[in-house]
């Protein structure tokens, strides 16, 4: 009974070992099965993956290509619509320095105006100190030389009114002596000579006697007649001296002297040398003796004053014009300044607009060098070895 039951259960064992078995060999069957399947979908997803990379090379190339054709025509509308702004630009450019050199042209022509009147204005002034000038020599010119007094021996040798006026005409402008002029108090003078303050107006008697003075030296008379001649011509001489003082010094009419003139240097010297007394009592009365040598030393005197005032009168005139021409130069120089900075600010504007310019034309030299890395990196990918790619 033993051995009975021994044998079912050697069975039993021997079944379910090859159960055992069996299942292993199915369980590794499988296992191969599933191991070949999964090599399979293995190199079927490696075949599939570099399908796709080939696949999205294509794409990344075809994208690329148009990318690139895109910017290309991009590129090249903007190089297009640069070109046409540059242009655009350009042509305001030249509007502007058309524009500006017009200006610059119409500032020129207004300061060449300007400077052609200033110069005129100058040369007017010019005129006028030319004139006063004139004015001056002429003046000059209207005096003689005591030289040619001296030399005219027929006015030297006139006596009286004659030589007198004589003298003054030619010593002195006109309108610096009147003849024959009427006083205030009713007499009239031989000669008054019109000088600047203070000395005023100054009456000159030329009405000497000279009757008992050529008695005087008359041979044919006695020593007696001569004394007695003497005499009297000493007391005409005071009677002439009182009467010019009293009717030729007028206060506020007259300067406060007046001249006696000699007619001849041989009384002036007689008067000098013999009487003393009568030089004296003509000095107290303020009334002064001249000969047509001493005379022409007062004329020069006068005329030396007359020149002064009439030179410094003009003097004022040159001085004015001189100002005025101060003034002239001042507004040329004040405008010629104003040009210059508008000059020299369109010059600044003309360099800026260069300026310009050169940037823009470095900005489109830029833009035309571009490289692209994009495509360069999409043509490397395409050319990878696909061991390469298992490789991970």
């Amino acid at each position: 009974m033993n051995e009975t039951l021994q044998f079912p259960l050697i069975f039993a064992g021997f079944f379910l070992l090859l159960c055992a078995v069996a299942l292993l060999i199915w369980l590794a069957v499988g296992a191969a099965r599933r191991e070949r399947g999964i090599f399979a979908q293995h190199r079927e997803l490696l075949r599939d993956l570099h399908e796709g990379l080939d696949r999205q090379t294509d794409r990344i190339g075809e994208h690329a290509r148009a990318d690139r054709e895109l910017l290309q025509n991009g590129l090249t509308a903007s190089a297009a619509q640069l070109s046409h702004s540059i242009e655009a630009l350009t042509r305001g450019m030249e509007g502007q320095l058309r524009n500006l050199a017009g200006q610059v042209n119409s500032r020129l022509d207004e300061g060449m105006r300007k400077t052609s009147d200033t110069f005129a204005n100058i040369m007017a002034r010019l005129a006028a100190i030319d004139e006063a000038q004139k004015k001056i020599d002429g003046l000059a010119g209207s005096m003689v030389s005591l030289q040619e007094i001296l030399g005219d021996k027929r006015a030297r040798g006139a006596f009286g009114e004659v030589q007198l006026e004589a003298l003054v005409r030619n010593a002195l402008p006109p309108e610096a002596c009147a003849f024959q002029a009427t006083l205030p108090n009713g007499t009239r003078v031989d000669c008054l000579l019109e000088l600047p303050p203070p000395t005023g107006r100054v009456a000159i008697d030329a009405k000497f006697p000279l009757e008992n003075y050529n008695r005087m030296f008359d041979p044919a008379l006695e020593q007696a007649g001569r004394k007695a001649a003497q005499t009297a011509f000493r007391a005409d001489v005071c009677r002439h001296i009182d009467a010019i003082a009293d009717k030729y010094i007028l206060p506020g009419v007259t300067a406060d002297g007046a001249v006696m003139f000699l007619p001849a240097e041989a009384i002036f010297a007689e008067l000098h040398a013999a009487h003393p007394e009568i030089i004296a009592r003509a000095q107290a009365r303020r009334v002064w003796i001249v000969s047509p040598t001493t005379l022409m030393a007062v004329l020069n005197t006068a005329r030396a004053v007359l020149k002064d005032v009439e030179t410094r009168r003009q003097v004022h005139v040159i001085q004015d014009e001189l100002g005025r021409l101060a003034k002239d130069f001042q507004r040329f120089d004040a405008r010629m300044n104003a040009l210059a900075r508008h000059i020299e600010q369109a010059g600044k504007d003309v360099e800026e607009v260069h300026i310009s310019s050169r940037k823009i034309s470095a900005h489109f030299q830029r833009i035309e060098s571009v490289r692209f890395d994009e495509t360069e990196e999409a043509t490397d990918t395409k050319n990878l070895d696909p061991g390469e790619v298992d490789a991970p």
